[in-house]
């Protein structure tokens, strides 16, 4: 099984170039929010919950896996996530949720591989679908490192 670490710098191979860099800064977190308010009105048969919820859980656990520290990052950076799908929940009566939550989904996909376009290289998903859950893993060890925090 590999590290965080390793995880960490087998994404950085293809996130080199500093417009992809700053793209993925804006659209990775984007995509989160609006994959979890894609799922937010959804219930999953386990316990009733929201599959927002449970997928929530099941990428915290993920990372429990490779890093405590990185996990507890993620917790936390999960109430930042669905206080932004509840503020877009809360426009409903303009735009449904759904709605909202696909058109973010879809431009910044397209902002990434936009990204991707000018790095010259592949996402890294396209080797292993694993890196879908490393990109915010990757935006929050590069903060953890500036504020001198170990994982």
């Amino acid at each position: 099984m590999k590290t965080a670490q390793q995880w960490l710098d087998e994404y950085g191979v293809s996130h080199q170039n500093p417009t992809n860099k700053a793209i993925h800064w804006v659209c990775i977190p984007l995509i989160v929010v609006s994959l979890i308010g894609l799922l937010w009105p959804l219930q999953s048969p386990v316990f009733g919950l929201s599959w927002a919820t449970v997928v929530l859980a099941g990428a915290i656990a993920y990372y429990a896996t490779l890093s405590l520290s990185l996990a507890l990052g993620m917790a936390i950076c999960s109430l930042g996530i669905v206080a932004a799908v509840m503020f877009l929940d809360g426009l409903s009566f303009v735009i449904p949720l759904w709605v909202s939550s696909l058109v973010i989904f879809v431009g910044a996909w397209i902002g990434q591989f936009i990204g991707h376009k000018i790095e010259g290289k592949k996402p890294s998903f396209f080797q292993d679908l694993q890196f879908l859950l490393i990109g915010p893993l990757w935006l929050l060890g590069h903060t953890y490192r500036k504020f001198g925090i170990r994982f």
